[in-house]
């Protein structure tokens, strides 16, 4: 499987791909090195050697407008389901359906799958393996009482916040 690194106005990005649909997306680490191994371990792939297909190309653009405030619905993005389990599509499904500016909690999100508030931390550990950050947007996601936790992509809290603030979602200060 293929991946290749792109610039956007938060940094160096990166995603791979099979003929089924994206296997993993990187959001900027300190490096580019680090960039190009975080994503060739999670995607289980090597640097491109031939010129993206034009889906892959289309969602580069997308991600780079996005990034650079033309915010994106990424819900139509093909991805390959067959790297998660059915209960993280499940929680990455509800993900896709928050749109720019909003917010969920990890709670709302085991409600929304009839699972009840005692899942909410199962919905976390399934949105921390998530291989395609901002792809689905596992930052949408928050604790109950608003806080920004529990995001491990590059950058953390931090990475989520400004995404967050990017997509004029409203934020709570103490």
């Amino acid at each position: 499987m293929p991946h290749l690194l792109f610039p956007t106005a938060f940094g160096t990005c990166g995603l791979a791909w099979n003929d089924t649909g994206l296997t993993g997306f990187q959001l900027p680490e300190e490096t580019e090195a680090l960039n190009e191994q975080h994503l060739a371990k999670k995607a289980r792939s090597l640097p491109a050697t031939e010129p993206a297909p034009a889906w892959v190309q289309q969602v580069i653009v997308r991600v780079q407008e996005h990034l650079m405030g033309k915010l994106q619905d990424f819900s139509g993005t093909p991805l390959d389901w067959s790297r998660v389990t059915d209960f993280q599509q499940a929680v990455y499904l509800q993900a896709l359906a928050i749109k720019p500016g909003y917010k969920k909690s990890y709670g709302d999100i085991a409600r929304l799958m009839a699972l009840g508030n005692e899942a909410a931390r199962a919905v976390g550990v399934a949105l921390a393996t998530n291989p395609w950050p901002l792809i689905v947007p596992c930052h949408r996601v928050v604790s109950a009482g608003d806080k920004m936790t529990g995001f491990s992509a590059p950058g953390g809290v931090r990475t989520k916040t400004r995404l967050l603030v990017l997509e004029g979602a409203e934020l709570l200060s103490e």
